[in-house]
Order: C-alpha cells, then sequence, then structure tokens
C-alpha cells in the first residue's frame, strides 16, 4: 500500500514537472511582441501647425510597416537575413511612408514579412512565424503577417503591408482585423521591394473603419465628395459554395446589415463563374494554351491560374538574378514555385495581360459606381502551425480563386471581421470597381457597426443554452472604455466599447458612450449610427439624443439635430445643452 503511494507521488511529480516545463516552452514562444516586429525605429511627424489651421489629419495614431519599405538609414529586409546581408541601407524613405508621418502618424518599426514576401501563410523560419493573437495555435496568414499581428495585439493603431495575390487580405481575415487593398496604381509603389510589379498594391491594416478611412483619404489623397450608398449589394453565390465552413455563417450576417441600411431590394445574387465566363474571353485562348483544352477547369479556377503565373513570372523577372548568384536558403514549397520551370512565350503573355484588362472592365461593368460585390476573404478558416494542408491542392485552388479576382482585375477589395467559428476568425470581403476606393472605404464605415451587431447575434443563435452570461465581462470592458475616453485615448476607447458591444449587444449606453469616442474622431456618420442603435434600445437615453442631435449637426441635418435637441429637453427639462443647442439651430436656420 505505502508503495503504491509512493508510486503516485511520483508520477503526480513528474506531472506537474511537465506542466511546468510546458508552460515555460510556451512563454518562449509567444513574444512580449507577438514576433510581429523584426526592427523597431521611430519616425515622428512635424510640428502641429499653429490655429486657426487645422491639425494634420493623422494626429495621435502610431504605425508600423512590413519590411518591404524603405526608410532612409534601414536596410529594407525582405522576410529574409541574404537579402539583409547583400543590401545596402537605403538612401530614401519610401513616399508612403512619408505621406503618413508628414500626416501627423508616427511610425514606431518594421514588421516581419514572409520570406521575400512571396506566401500568403506567414511562416518564416528566419524570423520565426509571428503569432496569431486571435488564434494562438493557427498561423498568422502572409505575406505581410507581422503587420497584421501588430494591429491585433493593439501595438499600432494601422500598420502598412503588401498585397500581391492576399498578402493584406489574408492575414487580416485570419488575425480578425480590417484590411484594405487598394484599386491597383492609385497609390505609389516607389521605394517598396516588388513582388509582381503588375499585381502588388500598397495595403493598410486597422481595427476600426473610422482609422482605416482617415489613414485611407491620406494615402489615397482624394478630393472631398458627397457620400453615397450602394444602389446593389451583390452577394457572389459560387465563391460561398467555396467556403470550408457554413456558408450562412457570413452570408446572413452581410443579408441582415444590408437590409437594414439600404433595404432589401438593393440585396442580389450573381454566378462569377458564369459572368467571366461570358465576360472574359480571353480565358478561353490561356485555356487552350495552358490546360490543353480540358473543360472541367471553371473560370474561377483559370484566373488563379493566371495570378500564380504573373506573379511567378514578374519575381523572377524582378529577383531570379539575384537568387541565381546569392543562392539563398529558401522554404522548399517557395523554392519549389520560384525554380519552377516556367515556359512562358511572348504570346502567352500576352494573354494574361489581355485577361487583366478585360478582367477590370468586367468587374467594372458588373459593379459600376454605385456597386459592392461581397464574397468570402478566404475559404478556410486559418490552418494550425506546422499544418499540411495549405499545401494541398484543394486549399491553394479555392484560395487563389477568391484572392484572384481583386488581384487580376485590380480593383478595391476590404477584409471584413466578422467574429469567430469555432474558435476561428472568420470574415467577408466587400469589392468596388477600380477606383471606387472612396465609395468602398465609406460604405464599410456605414455598415461596419451592424455587421458586427448581426455576427454577434448568428453567433449567439448557435450557442448551447447554457452559455455563460456575458453581461458582467461587458461592465468590466465599458469601465476599461471609460477611463480610456477620460484619458482621450479616443481609439482605444472605441474597442472596449466595441468589445461591450460583442459581449451584450443590447445595452444602450454601450453604443451611446461609442458614439461619444466618434465624435471625438470626427466619425459623425458612426456616432449617428451608434446613437440611432442606443435609442432603439432605450427611447430615454437622453444622452443619445444629444449626441446624435450634434453628430446630425455636423453633417448638416439641421432640422434632425433640432428635433433630437428638442426631444431631449422633453426628457430632461432642465438639461442647458439641449435647450441651447436647439435654441441656436433654431435662430440659425429658421
Amino acid at each position: 500500500m505505502a508503495s503504491h503511494a509512493a508510486n503516485l507521488w511520483v508520477l503526480l511529480g513528474l506531472g506537474l514537472a511537465g506542466i511546468f516545463l510546458m508552460t515555460k516552452r510556451l512563454k518562449k514562444t509567444i513574444k512580449a511582441d507577438f514576433g510581429a516586429f523584426i526592427q523597431k525605429l521611430e519616425l515622428l511627424p512635424p510640428p502641429q501647425p499653429a490655429p486657426p489651421k487645422a491639425p494634420h489629419p493623422l494626429t495621435g495614431l502610431n504605425f508600423a510597416v512590413s519590411d518591404v519599405f524603405d526608410i532612409e538609414g534601414y536596410v529594407t529586409g525582405f522576410g529574409h537575413p541574404d537579402w539583409l546581408r547583400t543590401h545596402e541601407p537605403s538612401t530614401r524613405t519610401s513616399p508612403v511612408v512619408l505621406a503618413l508621418v508628414e500626416g501627423g502618424a508616427t511610425c514606431i518599426g518594421k514588421t516581419v514579412v514572409d520570406e521575400l514576401a512571396y506566401s500568403i501563410h506567414g511562416e518564416n523560419k528566419h524570423y520565426s512565424t509571428p503569432t496569431n493573437p486571435a488564434a494562438p495555435a493557427r498561423i498568422p496568414g502572409g505575406s505581410s503577417s507581422g503587420a497584421a499581428v501588430a494591429v491585433a495585439a493593439d501595438f499600432v493603431d494601422f500598420s502598412l503591408g503588401i498585397d500581391t495575390l492576399g498578402g493584406i487580405r489574408v492575414p487580416a481575415a485570419f488575425c480578425g482585423v480590417i484590411g484594405f487593398r487598394p484599386s491597383n496604381g492609385v497609390i505609389s509603389n516607389t521605394g517598396i521591394i516588388p513582388v509582381s510589379s503588375s499585381l502588388d498594391t500598397v495595403g493598410l491594416f486597422a481595427k476600426d473603419p473610422s482609422t482605416l478611412r482617415r489613414v485611407g483619404l491620406v494615402l489615397l489623397q482624394l478630393p472631398f465628395s458627397v457620400q453615397r450608398n450602394p444602389k446593389q449589394i451583390l452577394l457572389a453565390d459560387d465563391c460561398f459554395e467555396l467556403l470550408k465552413i457554413p456558408k450562412d455563417r457570413i452570408s446572413q450576417v452581410v443579408t441582415n446589415s444590408t437590409e437594414k441600411h439600404f433595404g432589401r431590394q438593393v440585396l442580389k445574387h450573381e454566378n462569377l463563374e458564369k459572368y467571366f465566363s461570358s465576360k472574359v474571353p480571353s480565358l478561353e485562348e490561356f485555356y487552350s494554351q495552358k490546360i490543353n483544352g480540358d473543360s472541367k477547369f471553371s473560370s474561377l479556377t483559370l484566373l488563379a491560374n493566371v495570378a500564380q503565373i504573373l506573379q511567378r513570372y514578374e519575381f523572377k523577372c524582378s529577383h531570379g538574378e539575384w537568387i541565381n548568384s546569392e543562392k539563398p536558403v529558401l522554404d522548399s514549397a517557395i523554392s519549389a514555385q520560384i525554380n519552377e520551370t516556367l515556359d512562358m512565350t511572348d504570346k502567352e503573355i500576352e494573354i494574361c495581360k489581355s485577361i487583366r484588362t478585360e478582367m477590370r472592365l468586367a468587374v467594372n461593368n458588373l459593379l459600376k459606381d454605385d456597386g459592392i460585390l461581397v464574397i468570402p476573404t478566404t475559404a478556410y478558416p486559418p490552418p494550425k502551425l506546422g499544418s499540411k494542408e495549405i499545401f494541398s491542392d484543394d486549399y491553394q485552388n479555392r484560395s487563389f480563386s477568391l484572392l484572384s479576382i481583386a488581384s487580376i482585375s485590380g480593383c478595391c477589395q476590404v477584409t471584413l471581421p466578422l467574429g469567430y467559428h469555432d474558435k476561428c476568425p472568420v470574415s467577408a470581403s466587400f469589392i468596388a470597381r477600380h477606383g471606387g476606393d472612396r465609395f468602398l472605404l465609406d460604405t464599410v464605415q456605414t455598415v461596419y457597426s451592424s455587421l458586427q451587431e448581426h455576427a454577434d447575434t448568428v453567433a449567439k443563435s448557435k450557442l448551447s443554452p447554457n452559455a455563460v452570461n456575458q453581461e458582467h465581462s461587458a461592465e468590466v470592458v465599458k469601465e476599461k472604455g471609460n477611463q480610456a475616453y477620460k484619458d482621450k485615448q479616443w481609439q482605444k476607447a472605441i474597442g472596449f466599447y466595441t468589445e461591450a458591444i460583442k459581449l451584450s449587444g443590447n445595452n444602450a449606453t454601450y453604443y451611446s458612450n461609442r458614439a461619444a469616442a466618434y465624435l471625438e474622431l470626427g466619425s459623425f456618420l458612426q456616432a449617428e449610427a451608434d446613437c440611432s442603435k442606443a435609442i432603439s434600445l432605450d427611447k430615454k437615453n437622453v444622452k443619445a439624443y444629444l449626441r446624435r442631435g450634434t453628430a446630425r449637426e455636423m453633417l448638416g441635418y439641421y432640422k434632425e439635430a433640432i428635433e433630437d435637441f428638442s426631444y431631449a429637453l422633453v426628457l430632461e427639462p432642465t438639461n442647458k445643452r439641449a435647450a441651447l443647442s436647439a435654441d441656436r439651430l433654431r435662430k440659425v436656420f429658421q
């Protein structure tokens, strides 16, 4: 008996020792910065202009850049130590980075990219794989892995990367943040190491639509224009069939949000396979040249092939000489693609260029000036670290069939997080015509809050009746938001209030408080939407009426603003702010 007890103590001791060792290893694996940064630095904005001039548009924001952007005095590493070793420090800073710094933002570092920024997985054996904050056991997605992780982990307000065949969109989807691939050619690629010259686009990560829009407008250098609502939201039904999670988990969220904001008549359905087959005639010619006329290949699969061939061909044109001379040690999967013999004739290259031109025309004709195309960003949830799944033909075909649409057409695309499914982030993507970047950013800002609410509702509808009550957690997060608001950290406050809303979406105070933070940032449409939601939940919320009145006044909706201030006064007759605001507007506009 004594011997048996002794053996039990020995086993227990070994078990505890094992747990201790595993904990130590885990702590070593997850770095303090989640492995996002490859180099810390600081580029400070110029001093603020003296009043009455407006402050810089990006004042108070900080950001990071992927290690493909040149910064004066630093070697651009391109995700590989051999590249770092064989290149000199940059003599100039990329104009894109300079524009953001001059706009008032502070750059705090460079972030990890995949080897030679070539893959979409996010794993880099030389600098280790950044930890995905949304799902630590899963890959972060690439090539701009570190930039996405830096935003997801709240180290920066936004970050820059490069999107060739999904380098922004995939990590945004896998890490649960917003990712923006602008229209091809609208932002300068000067001072950026190319991957594929005709497909590369500077991209942007952000945690909220307000920051996305502020930074996007600085990068795009667009003049002021009146905001327009979409007249058609097209759901690409065949693209949703590619999903490896229940398609309703995403499509239902988009449908509900669209009906709420724009009405059911705006929602339409499209089969892109059939549309591209008829509108992109050069696909058939490519097909006969490269696939030997096998009629089993769909137009989306062919587009995926065209995109990958173009990337491989243009990458070798830019970097083949360096690879042959330096013989860098590359990941086997990347090496196989780069070194694969490409017997591309001049005619075949011309066919690919024709497909690119026809695709842009086809998507522009489909969407016109006021349409949004909705597709899943990725077919698969983020695979586990070290998984062989990412090399399977099915994973590759489904992924690039979705990613190639914007890459080949050059149209703009935003990846939008829609909560979780089986503990993994899920997302949808909105696509607008080439050049429709401002329209796309405005639409995202309008619907984002609603998308999050409906995503939360859909997710909760799948929970068991025994799900843990989250109201207490929501209150704790709300208090953090209140403190951030007092500290004038508006973006942080919005983040906390958004988290509280996700935990408990029927609390009017959370929406009203978030509206107050949006007002401080000048996000008046978002503030109005939040106040309207708060009022729908609580008809006697005086603060919501006051804040909506302020937002409407700033938007030029003076009659509606007067009504809001007047109703607040009915609810609270002694409220001086409501009385003064209503009287002031009546005197000016009556």
